[in-house]
């Protein structure tokens, strides 16, 4: 995202956040290490007064942290930037969260396709939908009680990318991956490259609301593992945590619980809110798919090779910042 909003002349300061350093070269950028839960964001927004604020921060994966983490980062992390960008005085005049489809959660009872106001029609059963569930609840607040603040919201659907690793991915990439006997959901993609065009898209026209996020289409969970040249691994529908554990410890499959339902009832949102705002998709649930294998096949054919940018942030700073570095005449380093 900030390497998008880079190629855009009209945005004067980017400021990015984090617990590491970025992993990709940034020209204008600047980066800030803090902790999980944004405490020194306002103070940041005081001293640069930012106008707008880009919430991407949010954990969906389970496998990722500890429980007590997901909360930290998500809940805690989330009041704190609400609470920076809403304090007196405050510069901040838009606000744009990443959240996930997971909100609705994956249940038999479940309608075809989620629209935004759909609410879901079962209690939430992972720490991740609650969290998420939770953020969602302290953004509305936010929303009404800052009327001139712009606040968008995005739903995306499951990701699938060159470069993301997530459970699902995960598995797809995987000589075995799980299902769940006697289910084959249709479940929806979005590619990694379309969520930063829709939060490019969301950020410059200051587009307010509620919004799914997903390329169109669903596909039975059995055909993305035909796709991938994956075999199914049949999982007992009752007691199917209890067997996947073994395997989940052996690193033959990744199986977090909001995979679990996924791979049950499978899920659909519906994006035509969106499309309103004049964005689509470049990939549909199938595109992303196809893109997502043969990136995976092009790393299996070429072996792991180092990564192409290793992000030195001192080198970085005296290369852009110190009086020895001699400049050419449009003010880049030689």
């Amino acid at each position: 995202m900030a390497q998008a909003l880079e190629s855009d002349p009209e945005v004067d300061m980017i400021l990015g956040m984090g617990t590491s350093e970025p992993s990709v070269p940034l020209e204008r950028a600047e980066f800030v290490r803090a902790d999980q839960t944004y405490s020194i964001l306002a103070r940041i927004v005081r001293a640069t007064q930012v106008d707008t604020i880009v919430h991407t921060f949010l954990v969906v994966d389970s496998t990722r942290v500890s429980g007590r983490a997901l909360h930290e980062i998500n809940v805690i992390g989330t009041m704190n930037l609400l609470a920076a960008a809403g304090q007196v005085g405050s510069s901040v005049r838009q606000v744009v969260v990443k959240s996930a489809s997971l909100v609705y959660g994956s249940a038999a009872t479940d309608p075809n396709w989620f629209r935004e106001e759909t609410s879901r029609t079962s209690p939430a059963r992972t720490r991740v939908e609650r969290s998420l569930l939770e953020v969602e609840s302290f953004v509305r607040d936010f929303a009404e009680d800052n009327p001139a603040t712009v606040v968008s919201v995005l739903r995306f659907g499951n990701v699938l990318g060159t470069d993301i690793i997530t459970p699902i991915s995960s598995n797809l990439s995987r000589t075995l991956c799980p299902s769940i006997a006697g289910y084959d959901p249709l479940v929806q993609f979005v590619e990694e490259d379309d969520v930063v065009r829709c939060l490019e898209h969301i950020t410059r026209h200051r587009v307010p609301g509620l919004y799914n996020v997903a390329g169109a289409g669903r596909i039975p969970w059995s055909e993305v593992a035909s796709m991938c040249g994956t075999r199914l691994l049949p999982l007992p529908p009752i007691g199917t945590r209890f067997a996947a554990a073994p395997l989940v410890r052996m690193g033959l499959i990744e199986f977090p619980p909001e995979v679990e339902g996924l791979l049950r009832y499978g899920r659909g949102i519906d994006t035509s809110r969106l499309a309103k705002t004049g964005f689509t998709c470049r990939y549909t649930t199938a595109g992303a798919v196809d893109s997502f294998i043969r990136a995976t096949r092009l790393r299996r054919s070429l072996g792991k090779a180092p990564p192409s940018y290793t992000y030195e942030q001192d080198v970085e700073q005296f290369f852009r910042r110190s009086s020895a570095v001699i400049r050419t005449l449009d003010g880049s380093a030689n």
